[in-house]
């Protein structure tokens, strides 16, 4: 029996502190941002959702620095990206 894909968290950081004007184009994806960068974390309900995701940071001319699947357990925050070497938030 094949188990129903409920989506998978992801980060995705781009480079610019992006402002609140944003949250619109990434709405119910969390954003935090500092030191040049914003970090946006949130389910991601499949591919066509990840790749409309992708194509509205390039629509808005942002500099992808990088897209992370989150294990299942970990909660939607930049911590990760922090512990890649990534600016502290």
């Amino acid at each position: 029996m094949m188990r129903k894909s409920t989506g998978m968290v992801y980060r995705i950081v781009v480079r610019s502190e992006l402002t609140d004007t944003y949250a619109v184009a990434f709405e119910g994806i969390e954003m935090e941002t500092t030191k040049g960068v914003t970090v946006l974390t949130g389910k991601v309900i499949d591919q066509p959702h990840l790749y409309g995701i992708l194509d509205r940071i390039n629509g808005l001319g942002l500099e992808l620095l990088s897209v992370q699947a989150l294990p299942e357990d970990a909660h939607p925050s930049a911590e990760g990206y922090r512990e890649q070497g990534g600016p502290e938030l």
